[in-house]
């Protein structure tokens, strides 16, 4: 599915804060972190944990410093980015809400490692591929995984967190290439208040409102809330999204605080499977093309209640539970494109990528339907008890904890009968015509258990060593029942230990260097589906390792990041036969990863990232041995720059690239390299704001998402269009 690209509103919240009237700066500068460090390493620690002065902007000067300091880590809660020996990207709102972006797909277009994948098998939402492994269960929100199938939003979101590398121990099964984890907006001790209207070209409409009030002097009430009608460049494509995130928060500042918050959204969207191959490559007709009909449509129902409990003891003891129930519901009718036959009916090889001499207006798309109801329900609690103490010259930050949690999983698909054959150059916009049959597929009924104990530790060496290991031992159940399909019952029992280790050495506080070296799993029934043959095997086994540096540069205002590393997946499922499958195929990524943000000049931002990924198949029986893994570029990069032009005008400019991609293992299909220019112009007087967002501004013909299934399909991104936003804030 092809969601607005980008959808309005980013631009409303960005002219709120991206050009707010006086903003406040947290930074920690290198001197008081010195002055930490010589006071001994267990206060040097804690004064690294936590932003020290406020600075003050004046009413025209640039937004608040896109962060790069800290990061909610899951289970390790806010860390300094220098004490993680790993890659991490923070993606703030303010940078989201200068770029336009506002949904979760073009928010992490800004991190090089990540490409986007397509609705199937299935799955439907959301589906990430990160380091060249599929991220699809690997999506949390504030630290609690975020399992369910839906198109995601930003507009409750204070930053979106991309950890890169193995990451079992921190979060469990997955994480295979890393996790992305959203952070919410929580209520503040303070009276504000955001309200922004966007409107876009082609067509489209968005509104939103972020409103915050203090209760008393402990206790403050948020609610944010945004509805949408939008339209893309892609013909037929349209999306009527509306989501509240109201949320209460107790005893702010004192040792007992609870924060109980909610999130309900409700999609209705337009399904895009987007364009077949033809000659290995996708079809060279019009990129508005749409295969499908008109009255297809993708419901969604998302309800998420989260309730946070933390207490400090002391100064030593501090203790955390979370506690998660969630409902997602997605009734979806979905037509897309899948063989492609000649006027004389014969059918092309899909598998070679539709091979053919003829001439497009020769060839037809037999559409095919993915059609499913699916309900996914989700209880989950984590506890955890962290102690800050010292053994003689060592300081120590020793986290502890324990989850629980229950899934179940319900996919009842159908199938049509008697769709129609779509010309492939010149498709009509059509209905469902009279004549088209719908017959149950297969039901699938799946429930999974999951319990996981853990302990990590972070121990300082004196003022320039930092030591990093962590344990964690998880279960993992599930059972699942097929009513067509075999296996008719599987069930699988899994325990995997999974280890985390680091090692920093931190010269002064502008330099960090590390080399880390993590582990992962994923479990055969990891997503509650199942492919016959696989039920029985064992997990997947993951290893990375990682060499990298931090640099805080201009008074910590900018951050330089670069990273050498590798991934493998040693046991990766390789097809032995049809319904057969073995564990003994061998994946691997080896990459660099760069990465700048922060302020170049007390007026100028910037946030940019390259990854260069040199990943390959190193072993498989199903004839894929030394391709390159599907939806896996060569050469990324993303740069997003704003400035100030006089007293109240800010103005922004960027771009995105990847290299070819292939859509299947098999490397027969492929999308080609692209480069897409995006900018943005602001303008603010008290509390009013204007921002225009011109999104590819070449009006480029590029691809967004691959799918595998068919023997690969492209999902094109929009073409030129543009959004303004007016802002009131108060």
């Amino acid at each position: 599915m092809s969601k607005l690209h980008p959808t309005p509103l980013s631009a409303a919240l960005a002219v709120a804060l991206h050009l707010a009237p006086a903003t406040a700066v947290s930074a920690m500068t290198a001197q008081a972190q010195a002055r930490a460090a010589d006071a001994g390493p267990a206060v040097a620690d804690r004064a690294q944990a936590k932003p020290l002065a406020t600075v003050t902007v004046e009413a025209q000067s640039l937004p608040a410093v896109w962060r790069h300091d800290q990061a909610e880590l899951g289970p390790l809660g806010q860390q300094s980015l220098r004490d993680v020996p790993q890659t991490i990207t923070v993606l703030d709102a303010a940078l989201l809400q200068s770029q336009g972006a506002t949904s979760l797909a073009d928010a992490l277009r800004n991190v090089p490692g990540i490409t986007l994948g397509g609705a199937e098998g299935g799955q439907i939402g959301n589906n990430i591929n990160l380091r060249g492994f599929s991220a699809r269960t690997d999506l949390y929100l504030d630290g609690m995984r975020d399992r369910g199938q839906y198109y995601r939003d930003t507009f409750d979101l204070s930053s979106v967190q991309v950890l890169e590398g193995p990451s079992s121990m921190l979060f469990g099964r997955g994480s295979t290439g890393g996790v992305i984890n959203q952070i919410s907006k929580v209520p503040e001790l303070r009276t504000f208040g955001t309200f922004s209207t966007t409107l876009a070209s082609p067509q489209g409409a968005r509104v939103s409102a972020d409103v915050n009030q203090p209760l008393t002097t402990r206790a403050a009430f948020r609610l944010n809330a945004f509805a949408q009608d939008s339209r893309s460049t892609r013909a037929v494509m349209h999306n009527r999204d509306g989501g509240l995130a109201p949320s209460l928060r107790l005893g702010i500042g004192t040792d007992t605080e609870l924060t109980i918050s909610a999130l309900l959204q409700r999609n209705r969207d337009m399904p895009d499977y987007g364009l077949p191959p033809v000659n290995g490559r996708p079809a060279a007709v019009s990129a508005d093309t749409f295969y499908g009909l008109t009255d297809d449509r993708t419901l969604q129902r998302v309800g998420i209640l989260d309730a946070r409990l933390t207490h400090r003891f002391n100064d030593v003891l501090s203790f955390r539970n979370q506690l998660r129930w969630g409902s997602y519901t997605t009734d979806a009718r979905e037509s897309g494109p899948g063989n492609i036959v000649t006027a004389s009916g014969i059918t092309l090889d899909k598998s070679l990528g539709n091979p053919t001499a003829l001439p497009l207006d020769q060839l037809y798309v037999k559409l095919g339907s993915h059609d499913r109801v699916i309900h996914d329900h989700a209880l989950a609690d984590q506890a955890e008890l962290v102690a800050d103490f010292a053994t003689g010259a060592l300081a120590h930050t020793l986290t502890s904890g324990l989850t629980l949690g229950r899934d179940s999983y319900e996919n009842a698909a159908t199938t049509r009968s008697g769709l129609p054959l779509l010309s492939l150059l010149d498709p009509q916009e059509l209905a469902q015509p009279a004549g088209v049959t719908s017959a149950p597929r297969n039901r699938a009924i799946a429930h999974a258990g999951s319990a996981a104990m853990y302990v990590n530790d972070n121990v300082r060496l004196g003022r320039h060593w930092q030591l990093v290991a962590g344990l964690r031992r998880d279960r993992f159940a599930a059972d699942l029942w097929n009513s067509n399909l075999a296996p008719a019952y599987a069930r699988q029992t899994v325990y995997f230990t999974s280890v985390r280790g680091g090692l920093i050495w931190q010269p002064d506080a502008r330099q960090s260097y590390y080399a880390s070296y993590g582990t992962s799993f994923n479990p055969a029934l990891e997503t509650l589906t199942v492919i016959n043959g696989t039920q029985a095997l064992a997990p997947e086994r993951n290893r990375a390792v990682e060499l990298g540096g931090k640099w805080n540069l201009r008074d910590d205002a900018l951050a330089l990041t670069a990273a050498l590393y590798q991934v493998r997946k040693i046991n990766a499922r390789t097809q032995i036969s049809p319904g057969e499958y073995a564990l003994n195929g061998d994946v691997r990524v080896r990459g660099i990863s760069l990465g700048l943000v922060g302020s170049l000049t007390r007026n100028w931002q910037v946030f940019a990232g390259y990854t260069l990924l040199d990943a390959r198949i190193v072993k498989a029986l199903d004839g894929t041995k030394g391709n390159v893994p599907a939806n896996t570029p060569r050469n990324a990069a993303s740069l997003w720059s704003s400035w100030r032009i006089g007293g109240h005008w800010h103005a922004g400019f960027g771009a995105n690239a990847q290299s070819l991609r292939y859509a299947n293992n098999a490397n027969t299909v492929s999308a080609p390299r692209y480069v897409v220019y995006n900018a943005m112009l602001g303008y603010t007087a008290g509390r009013h704001a204007l921002q225009l967002n011109l999104f590819n501004l070449a009006d480029r013909r590029y691809f967004t998402a691959l799918i595998p299934s068919d023997g690969g399909r492209a999902v094109p991104g929009a073409g030129r269009s543009a959004q303004l936003t007016y802002t009131y804030r108060y």
